[in-house]
């Protein structure tokens, strides 16, 4: 059989932590952010995890 190839988007946008969950950046911080509080964007600094129902899906495609 052939291995899976993972893709490659996926690699870019998240990061396997230590226990093997995955980390994401908080969206909401490119553009329009004169309206945004400063909290609110200090907030959007900080990284997340992802959602524990499709840390599943992504971890295939990320071929983890």
């Amino acid at each position: 059989m052939p291995k899976m190839k993972p893709r490659k988007s996926m690699l870019a946008r998240f990061k396997v932590t230590g226990k093997g969950k995955l980390k994401r950046a908080r969206p909401g911080r490119r553009h329009i952010l004169t309206k945004k509080t400063s909290k609110r964007k200090r907030k959007l600094r900080r990284s997340a995890l992802v959602d524990k129902g499709q840390t599943k899906m992504y971890a295939r495609l990320m071929g983890v």
